[in-house]
């Protein structure tokens, strides 16, 4: 008797094969899957206590400046935007979990650009405003991009990206964050109600 060379487990096992070699080659794919693991509840944002944390000597972790420049050729440092909280997410148009955050982030963006007490600072580590306004427009995104004058500040940006670092309205780091993460989870939108609140 012969067996069928074309079986319903074989099938699976060359579908998922090939479906892995499209995630690990196309950064767009793995953007799609990690969006859907998100949406799902992976790779939740940091939502910690808002005390500013003390040091060792019995100052608190204030954030250190660092110049940003608008497309338009606008530049401010973020240490002049004391009563505002800052939202910094440090991205690449190449990056696959930068992607996959980025619709969030958007949404997130559209709930509050009317609110002066925030900032959402969405800032393109490869500094190419003729690749990261393009890639806004491509998918429909509101953010504005900025590019960093200055070098980043030590403990903002290691070897990964995304990361995002909040900084409430009095200057204090409150959370950092390495990775993708769905910033349109309702304890994140809590979190961040609060610090503009507080």
């Amino acid at each position: 008797m012969k067996k069928k060379l074309i079986t319903w487990s074989n099938a699976t096992t060359v579908a998922l094969a090939l479906l892995m070699i499209v995630i690990v080659i196309s950064p767009q794919a793995k953007a799609i899957m990690l969006q859907g693991l998100m949406k799902i509840g992976f790779f939740k944002p940091p939502v910690k206590n808002t005390e500013p944390k003390q040091r060792a000597n019995g100052s608190t972790n204030l954030a250190p400046g660092l110049v940003l420049r608008t497309a338009d050729g606008k530049s401010f440092d973020i240490k002049d935007q004391k009563g505002k909280v800052l939202f910094i997410n440090f991205w690449a148009t190449w990056c696959p979990p930068c992607i996959a955050e980025m619709p969030s982030i958007n949404e997130m963006y559209a709930r509050y650009k009317r609110n002066r007490k925030v900032m959402i600072l969405e800032v393109d580590v490869d500094g190419n405003f003729s690749k990261s306004e393009p890639f806004m427009k491509k998918n429909n995104y509101q953010l504005p991009v900025y590019n960093m004058v200055s070098e980043p500040p030590e403990g903002f940006l290691s070897e990964a990206i995304p990361t995002t670092v909040i900084i409430d309205k009095t200057g204090v780091v409150v959370a950092r964050h390495e990775g993708g993460a769905d910033y349109t989870d309702k304890a994140f939108y809590k979190y961040l109600d609060g610090l503009i609140d507080k």
